[in-house]
This record gives structure tokens, sequence and C-alpha cells, in this order.
């Protein structure tokens, strides 16, 4: 089994790390991509197993997080919070065009 944290692997979808990085950033997603992503040894290509990555991230200390929410299971916005975060991140001149064009709709 591989103990040693610093042996470099690559996490799929993340690139090369090491061990422990590896371990952490997969302890960090959520159960259905934790289970779906996969650690490979760069040393001889052998990819670890689900049982060998819970015994390590036990041994390194490192907990899953369930805490952690996939983004399929955040309920959707309402589109009055999409149009204000819209509004937040927009340049004053597009303001000023929208607001002149709401006016225009309006007095139709």
């Amino acid at each position: 089994m591989t103990s040693d944290p610093e042996e470099s692997v690559r996490l799929q979808g993340f690139g090369e790390m090491t061990l422990r990085t590896a371990i952490a950033t997969l302890m960090s997603l959520g159960p259905r991509e934790r289970s779906e992503a996969a650690i490979f040894r760069i040393r001889d290509g052998v990819q670890l197993a689900q049982s060998e990555i819970a015994e390590l991230a036990s041994n390194f200390d490192i907990p899953p997080m369930p805490e952690v929410r996939s983004p399929r299971l955040v309920p959707e916005q309402h589109w009055t919070d999409i149009v204000r975060g819209m509004v937040r991140e927009a340049p004053l001149p597009s303001l000023m065009v929208a607001f002149l064009l709401g006016v225009l709709v309006a007095r139709r």
C-alpha cells in the first residue's frame, strides 16, 4: 500500500499533485463526484482503490466533507436574484441604457 504523502500522483480531472493533496481534494468533493474520481500513481500508472483511498484519508486525518453540496442539488435562483446579480456586476453605461429602454417600453 502507498503511504508516502509526498508521492506524486495524478487526480483525474485535476492533474498531478502529491498524494496528500490529491486525497484532500478528493475528500472535499461531493459523494457522487468522489465516487467517480480516480487517483493514479505516476511511477507505475496504477489506479488506487476506493478502499485504499479511504484508509489513506483516515491515516492522514482527512475527513470527507459531507456538507459540500453538489451544484445539481442547489435550488435554482429566482429570476429577481439573477437580475439583481447582473445589475451589481454591470458597468454604469449599460445600466443607463437599460433604464432608458425600460422607460421607453413602459411609456408604450
